[in-house]
């Protein structure tokens, strides 16, 4: 689909007709907003948050075949199949600093085309491997590692998405774009269990626990057809933004600020214990209580994260960031003893109940921190002006931002690796997660300390008050 701009000159009508580029984007300028620019917005909101969901669906797709594989006659031990949780996440948060990047080489609509086509590279390997008996370890770790395609989308999508939104809605459009993304993890985790259960071609591998007939290779089939058509829906709906375009030098900067690392560490908390969560739960359940067969039943975590996620952002919108994840930590902290009581207790209504709660308030933690990612680079150059900033400053902010957002999402997801290493670790050594929770309690108290100290202390608040994740 060609977009054309009423602002736009008739020389640069023709360019924007031929590539997909818009070259006149201005969401700031109200009267723009109102008669062109939202309608645009949204729809590449809508093909965005598509592409998204699908790759974060493919980019968590192990979690679900996991539990699964000893009944197909793959005989892998718990280790290994920790690593195979654990290897897409791995490769999908270091992706995610060049997926951004690409955003500004190539523009938002192309990229999205071709990260959601990359898509088709692991559905297709990981259904070989599934139904060709004897496949060796190695050939599923291949496919792992093709699967963290998938976890870069996020940061493209994100980064694109931030440049078609105004301010004052920007908050409100990055929570949607990443709980509709962040969806796509409960999405395969409901539905994978439901598909592997139909026999719709090809042979079964094997039976589950409640002696029913199991087709895996459905569930890679599936996400591949979807990416298909999340590609073409892409190539007609989508725009390329020309005030995107930003050569590498210039991102590089974004690198050099205090804040760009300070909201890494604690985006590792809240999205690494979202995704590291995602990834391991279906496992831990069949760990800690291998009596439990209804493993659909894991999705309801990430679908309360991600549901949660824009409830985050909306309260960062309306308060601040800094009190609200704060907040987050503490509950946390509170879910993982719920957990631990819960596995001791053999009990597992009282662990599940304290998994939603992680993932509940890792959902709003989420929201809270990105929304004030953007608050931040820009308070900031408002401060480095002396006076409200002019739409080249403006400009130049956002970019920063995009940059940034890409580097603070890849190490946040880098926690989830840690989180999929550390109950590994636990359990190779204990015969239980529980080592690794304590582990996990630690680490929101230091977290909750750094936020403190860098976005709530009276000092700080007073001295640089549009730094403490206010509203901009």
């Amino acid at each position: 689909m060609t977009t054309t701009m009423p602002s736009q000159t008739t020389a640069d009508e023709p360019t924007a007709a031929r590539k997909g580029w818009i070259s006149d984007w201005r969401p700031d300028d109200e009267t723009f907003w109102q008669s062109t620019g939202k309608k645009v917005a949204k729809r590449n909101l809508l093909w965005s948050v598509v592409a998204e969901h699908l790759g974060f669906s493919v980019w968590v797709m192990f979690s679900i075949i996991t539990p699964y594989l000893a009944a197909a006659g793959f005989g892998f031990t718990v280790s290994q199949l920790f690593w195979l949780t654990a290897v897409p996440n791995l490769v999908g948060s270091f992706l995610r600093i060049p997926y951004t990047a690409a955003v500004a080489v190539f523009g938002g609509r192309n990229w999205t085309i071709i990260s959601a086509a990359l898509l088709i590279i692991p559905t297709s390997m990981l259904a070989y491997c599934l139904m060709t008996p004897g496949t060796p370890y190695w050939m599923f770790i291949a496919a792992g590692v093709a699967a963290g395609f998938g976890g870069g989308n996020f940061a493209s999508s994100m980064a694109n998405i931030s440049y078609f939104y105004p301010e004052r809605y920007r908050g409100t459009a990055l929570g949607i774009n990443a709980a509709g993304g962040n969806i796509g993890v409960p999405a395969v985790q409901f539905i994978g269990p439901f598909a592997i259960g139909l026999g719709l071609f090809g042979a079964s591998q094997g039976v589950n626990d409640a002696g029913n007939d199991i087709w895996l290779h459905n569930v890679p089939i599936l996400w591949m057809v979807l990416g298909i058509f999340a590609a073409v829906m892409a190539w007609k709906f989508m725009d390329n933004l020309t005030v995107a375009r930003t050569p590498i030098r210039e991102q590089v900067p974004a690198l050099a600020r205090k804040h760009t690392w300070v909201m890494s560490v604690l985006y590792i908390g809240t999205f690494g214990s979202f995704i590291g969560y995602s990834f391991a739960f279906p496992l831990v359940i069949k760990i800690e209580f291998p009596e439990f067969n209804a493993l659909w039943i894991a999705a309801l975590g990430p679908l309360v994260g991600s549901v949660s996620r824009p409830f985050g952002g909306y309260l960062a919108d309306k308060w601040a960031g800094a009190p609200i994840t704060s907040l987050s930590f503490v509950v946390m902290g509170g879910g993982v003893l719920g957990a631990i009581w819960g596995i001791n207790a053999g009990s597992f209504t009282l662990f599940f109940v304290s998994f939603m709660v992680l993932f509940l308030m890792s959902g709003v933690a989420n929201g809270s921190t990105y929304r004030s990612i953007p608050a931040i680079f820009q308070a900031e150059a408002t401060a480095t002006a002396g006076r409200e900033t002019n739409e080249t400053e403006v400009v130049q902010a956002k970019k920063l931002t995009a940059a940034a957002l890409g580097w603070i999402s890849a190490i946040g997801a880098f926690g989830g690796f840690l989180i999929n290493q550390a109950f590994r670790i636990a359990n190779e050594n204990t015969g239980s997660v529980i080592p690794a929770m304590y582990g996990f309690l630690a680490f929101y108290a230091l977290f909750l300390v750094m936020n403190w100290w860098f976005y709530q202390r009276k000092v700080f608040v007073e001295q640089a008050p549009s730094l403490a994740y206010a509203k901009v």
